[in-house]
């Protein structure tokens, strides 16, 4: 907890533009770059895997609110991790949360980079990572601002491509049924990527800090984000595997520019991509705000260095931690693959998010919890065996440090 003298964010944001920020995360590059990587996974097993990734994310958001309701500060499973089982699991919890979506921001940057400029992607990724920490920097309102444009754009082109390809393309039901190349294993490999994209809600919780009357808006706020994005993410999927199959899907770079130009409108390609940077944008934006939120809160605690506690006087945000998280995730943009991106940013979340489930676990009513626990357990560890891998060694390398840190042994 915050002492009585720490410097505080302002509570600025409502329901509806809680709900925003929630949706600009999740209805954002995910739908245009997850679906691929899982239907090369799963094949004609993608859209159980997208139901799987979704029980995954309600039983996760229901814990999430819950417990957001209780601890309304920035910092999300960071907070609930050590207030209710140790400081170290609360570590291990921001940690994992922090590396894992500094590589799903380069993913969103690098998704802006391949859409609009893509034989200068990484330069066009680092300007975007500047740009848009300049607007967090300015002032949480003014993001919620922008965040609520973005999401209104790519609602409204998700819409378009949907009617394009079922109204006026060859879509075929039969694309949908199971084939041969069903496995349990691909399947579980495609929800843990899919769930890359459903992950947003998180910016929420971390949020929580600047939400007016947060026990009673933020449960609501993720409620309703996480209800419209499994409805948008579930229509939009099997469209465009009715519109290309799974083998189609699986190959596609850009599967929804692929997709409406399989249904004979080529001349709308130009404006997915656009829309597809818009979306990534908006992404990274709430991406970059939820980071740096759980950076203040270890910060608070010591666990970070100091200096990235300050709050900025007059725009009353972490300005400290957005300018260094900002700073790593623009190196990152430069280095990293997108699809890589994905499956280590999906195993670093979905580790916080076990966290979070055990953390509900000790309020009670544990059916929800122990699900949410042991899907984000089993589809963290079927990922692709790089993404484990390299996850594995980062979380552990945090985990060490603290242990060897000596603050541990103050119960700080």
């Amino acid at each position: 907890m915050t002492s009585p003298d720490e410097p505080v964010l302002r509570r600025r944001l409502g329901l509806f533009d809680t709900v925003t920020l929630g949706l600009g995360s999740m209805v954002g590059a995910g739908i245009f770059v997850a679906m691929a990587p899982a239907a090369a996974a799963a094949g004609t097993g993608m859209l159980i895997g997208l139901a799987v990734a979704a029980v995954v994310a309600v039983c996760n958001a229901m814990s999430s609110a819950r417990l957001a309701a209780l601890y309304p500060q920035s910092g999300g499973t960071y907070i609930y991790g050590r207030e209710r089982l140790s400081p170290f699991w609360g570590h291990t919890a921001g940690w994992s949360f922090i590396v894992g979506k500094t590589a799903s921001c380069a993913a969103m940057a690098l998704t802006v980079g391949y859409y609009v400029w893509p034989a200068y992607a990484n330069a066009v990724a680092v300007a975007s990572v500047v740009a848009l920490t300049a607007v967090g920097y300015a002032g949480i309102q003014r993001s919620a601002t922008l965040t609520r444009i973005i999401v209104a754009l790519v609602l409204s082109l998700l819409a378009t491509v949907v009617v394009v390809i079922l109204g006026f393309g060859s879509a075929d039901a039969s694309r949908l049924a199971l084939g041969d190349d069903f496995s349990v294993y691909g399947v579980l490999q495609a929800a843990g990527l899919l769930f890359f994209a459903f992950a947003g809600y998180a910016r929420i919780a971390t949020l929580g800090e600047e939400v007016r009357d947060p026990a009673r808006t933020i449960p609501r706020a993720v409620g309703l984000a996480l209800a419209i994005a499994l409805v948008v993410y579930a229509v939009v999927a099997v469209a465009v595997l009715a519109q290309l199959g799974s083998a189609g899907l699986g190959s596609a770079a850009a599967p929804l520019s692929e997709a409406v130009r399989a249904a004979g409108f080529p001349q709308l390609s130009p404006v997915v991509s656009i829309g597809a940077a818009v979306a990534a944008l908006g992404a990274l934006l709430a991406l970059l705000l939820g980071v740096s939120r759980t950076t203040l809160a270890m910060a608070r605690d010591r666990y970070l260095p100091r200096a990235l506690a300050a709050v900025h006087p007059r725009h009353g945000t972490p300005h400290h931690a957005e300018l260094a998280v900002g700073a790593v995730v623009a190196v990152v943009a430069a280095l990293v693959d997108v699809r890589a991106a994905i499956g280590f940013s999906s195993f670093g979340v979905l580790l916080y998010y076990a966290i979070a489930n055990a953390s509900a676990w000790t309020l009670g009513a544990r059916f929800v919890p122990a699900v949410g626990l042991i899907g984000c357990l089993t589809l963290a560890f079927t990922l692709p065996l790089t993404s484990v891998l390299a996850g594995a060694v980062v979380v552990l390398l945090g985990m060490v440090a603290y242990l060897t840190s000596g603050r541990h042994h103050h119960g700080v």
